[in-house]
């Protein structure tokens, strides 16, 4: 039998200090403020200053931050607070303003603070194809339609909301709804009479039902 020194087998004593338990809102104390600022373009900064009301009540009031409108820099400025609460409210409240910097109107914008699976989705028309001249404003025609009746279609059938900013094309909605959109537009873009995609979208629409049911 091998005899076993007792004071090798004892757990090695360690210097090592013992802290308290955290209380549980330490760490918020702890976070530094941070701050995002979001330019907006030089068109957009009249209807900014006339929906500002609308646009820095749900910054502050749903998400908790601090806002202000940098107007010698053309930009929105946001901060986290004390009362900042959702880790992600920061991305959420940029988000936000980028839709109306982008044309969005305010409230289709707030979705993007409410629900959490919207997107935001930009292309170009020369992305899809590269054309110049007439056949670039035909193009932009027949996605806007007589009256906006082709766009509001394609936004009524995806349940998405489209921008259509000179050759840019702006789309908020879910992701699904995005890529029905966007085939839409594209199909518009490559030639497709208007006719046509409106039998696609149908098709899309009635799946659609048949899978919510």
């Amino acid at each position: 039998m091998i005899d076993t020194d007792p004071t090798q087998l004892a757990p090695p004593t360690t210097d090592a200090p013992s802290f308290a338990p955290v209380a549980p809102g330490a760490e918020k104390s702890t976070l530094k403020s941070e701050t995002r600022r979001i330019p907006i373009p030089p068109h957009r900064m009249t209807p900014l200053k006339k929906d500002w009301l609308h646009i820095f009540g749900p910054l502050t009031e749903i998400l908790g931050l601090q806002v202000r409108m940098n107007v010698q820099r053309r930009s929105v400025e946001i901060r986290t607070s004390k009362h900042t609460k959702d880790i992600g409210a920061l991305q959420k409240g940029a988000d936000f303003v980028k839709a109306y910097a982008l044309g969005f109107d305010v409230n289709d914008s707030i979705a993007l603070l409410r629900l959490d699976d919207l997107y935001l989705d930009s292309f170009e028309i020369k992305d899809v194809k590269t054309l110049h001249g007439d056949h670039l404003s035909r193009a932009i025609g027949r996605i806007a339609g007589q009256d906006g009746k082709t766009k509001f279609t394609i936004e009524n059938t995806s349940r998405t909301r489209i921008v259509l900013a000179d050759t840019k094309i702006h789309i908020m909605g879910s992701f699904q709804n995005i890529k029905i959109a966007r085939d839409a537009l594209v199909s518009l873009i490559l030639g497709s009479p208007p006719g046509k995609v409106y039998a696609g979208l149908r098709t899309v629409s009635s799946r659609m039902k048949q899978r919510a049911l």
